[in-house]
């Protein structure tokens, strides 16, 4: 973005003070004065909740007094009030149709047939304010209006609408043509919005497509997806399998608790992508000799989680084994050493940031309690049997897995209502008939562990009831992601009390971004002082920018 941003400038820099007011004008120059930042590197890049730049997004430390927009620098000023110019100059050529303000012109239903113009930059970037979409990167194809736009295989548009996908959402918009481009992509988007469709469908595209032109009867491994669970695994694969129905596109398995024999024997007859965790992998790699040279794009799904556990060495050592495949790494929270990690493994790295990054689901409605340790069971019990509070089904997250199997037989004691818990330590055929039952409404209630808080659709969840308040705020952030998928509303209670206190402040913050109301106890304690402060909250100066 920053060399866009740079060859943009130098092409006949305009006038930054031309359609200034006259205390516009002052202002910049007092500004100036206070060394207001030249150029876009200068400034720093934003934090989580700040304010960024419409043109580069860095730090939008100023306000442009002609269009109100945020800021970094006298260059990125410069760039906007060019496009601006531009805009407003007479032209032969018909005037571009402009997006109306509404939803509808973005999410537009396939129908198979129409060919739909490509965006001019101008609805580009129009498009992606509105969905508060934001590329770094050289040269991103535009967003996708519509499934139909991508020129995908007939049979996989129709397999995109037997999976529910009627219209692609925000983070698909994007990735997608992305993706299809071959680009390697850092992307961050809300739990519940639909990333394994976005790179599932350009992998189902790309495989199809090259299998029908390469290898009609015997097919080898073109894609691989590694995520931290089992779990999820089984979920992307499944998807997967809808997506590639009818087409030549088989898949592969390779997870710990089913034989590895069987996963050896699926790999060997022919697949296109193997789906599985970083561990089962390595091992069957160690122990058995398959051909990854034909594998051109690796996906790591979850990919904070996975280093979080400790995979990165075998994430490497996997990625090692590949020929330089494409890259596309996904997940709703991306810290610094996410970031590391992608520009290691791809020289060029498109990123995109869908809603806010590291902040919980817009679409759930969050309900923080102060309740002490000891009385947590009986509050929770109190919310189970309230006819206004309870919103089954429920996902109850604990901080261990004998706490999930305790609290789970404690609810059906206590309140009569079927409840069953998940963790690491059942067997992958339980874990698997808990997961059925619970979406098939057998089961209203499930204590779970953070096995259940990373990727896995459980569409039919409404609420979620954080019982323990994990080490981590970007743990919270998918815990809290559960009560939401793909925008349906929904809701979350986290119980919080003095243990938690190293979190106060990000937590605080993390409410305060959502609307919701912060207990009384919490804000008043001093481990959330800073929270409260000016600092971030302070008006910016309105200084010709």
């Amino acid at each position: 973005m920053e060399s866009s941003v740079a060859a943009e400038n130098d092409s006949n820099p305009p006038d930054i003070t031309h359609g200034l007011s006259a205390y516009g004008i002052a202002s910049l120059m007092s500004a100036s004065e206070d060394d207001v930042k030249e150029r876009c590197w200068d400034q720093r890049e934003a934090l989580p909740g700040e304010p960024r730049c419409i043109v580069c997004g860095r730090y939008g430390e100023y306000i442009c007094d002609e269009t109100d927009d945020d800021i970094c620098s006298l260059e990125c000023k410069g760039i906007l009030l060019s496009r601006l110019g531009e805009s407003r100059q007479p032209t032969a050529r018909p005037c571009p149709v402009k997006l109306p303000a509404t939803d509808e012109c973005y999410y537009v239903r396939d129908n198979g047939k129409s060919e739909v113009n490509p965006l001019t930059t101008e609805q580009t970037e129009l498009l992606r304010r509105k969905l508060d979409i934001l590329v770094k990167g050289d040269t991103t194809p535009p967003p996708i209006l519509s499934f139909a736009s991508c020129k995908l295989p007939q049979k996989l548009l129709e397999n995109i609408e037997v999976a529910g996908y009627e219209m692609p959402t925000p983070v698909q918009m994007q990735a997608i043509p992305a993706a299809l481009a071959r680009q390697s992509l850092l992307v961050s988007a809300e739990t519940g919005s639909g990333k394994t469709g976005s790179f599932l469908i350009p992998i189902v595209s790309q495989c199809a497509k090259f299998n029908e032109e390469h290898f009609p009867n015997q097919q080898q491994p073109l894609a691989m997806v590694l995520t931290p669970t089992r779990e999820l695994c089984i979920q992307v694969e499944d998807q997967a399998k809808v997506l590639g129905k009818g087409l030549p596109f088989k898949t592969a398995l390779v997870v710990g608790g089913d034989a590895m024999a069987g996963q050896l024997h699926r790999i060997q007859q022919g697949v296109s992508l193997i789906v599985g965790t970083p561990g089962r992998l390595i091992d069957l790699l160690t122990k058995h000799e398959i051909e990854l040279d034909t594998i051109s794009i690796l996906v790591l799904d979850e990919v904070d989680c996975m280093l979080q556990r400790g995979f990165r060495e075998q994430v490497m050592q996997i990625f090692t084994a590949l020929s330089q495949p494409q890259v596309l790494m996904y997940s709703a929270t991306i810290p610094k050493d996410v970031e590391k990690m992608a520009s290691s493994m791809a020289k060029k790295v498109t990123v995109i940031s869908v809603g806010k990054p590291n902040k919980p689901n817009q679409s759930v409605k969050q309900l923080a309690i102060w309740v002490d340790s000891k009385r947590k069971k009986q509050k929770l019990f109190d919310i189970l049997m309230s006819k206004q509070h309870y919103k089954p089904p429920v996902i109850v997250f604990v901080d261990s897995r004998l706490g999930a199997d305790l609290l789970s037989e404690a609810i059906t004691v206590s309140t009569g209502l079927k409840a069953l818990s998940i963790h690491g330590e059942k067997s992958m055929k339980d874990r698997r008939e808990i997961v059925r039952s619970f979406l098939v409404g057998e089961i209203p209630v499930i204590v779970a562990t953070g096995v259940l808080s990373r990727g896995i659709d459980l569409l039919t969840v409404k609420q979620v009831i954080v019982f323990d308040m994990p080490n981590s705020i970007k743990e919270y952030v998918h815990q809290v992601g559960r009560a939401s998928r793909m925008g349906e509303e929904g809701t979350s209670i986290v119980f919080v009390n003095e243990e938690n206190k190293k979190l106060f402040p990000q937590l605080v913050e993390a409410l305060k971004t959502s609307g919701a109301a912060i207990p009384r106890e919490l804000a008043n304690s001093r481990y959330s002082v800073g929270s409260f402060s000016a600092g971030r909250g302070q008006k910016k100066r309105k200084l010709g920018f």
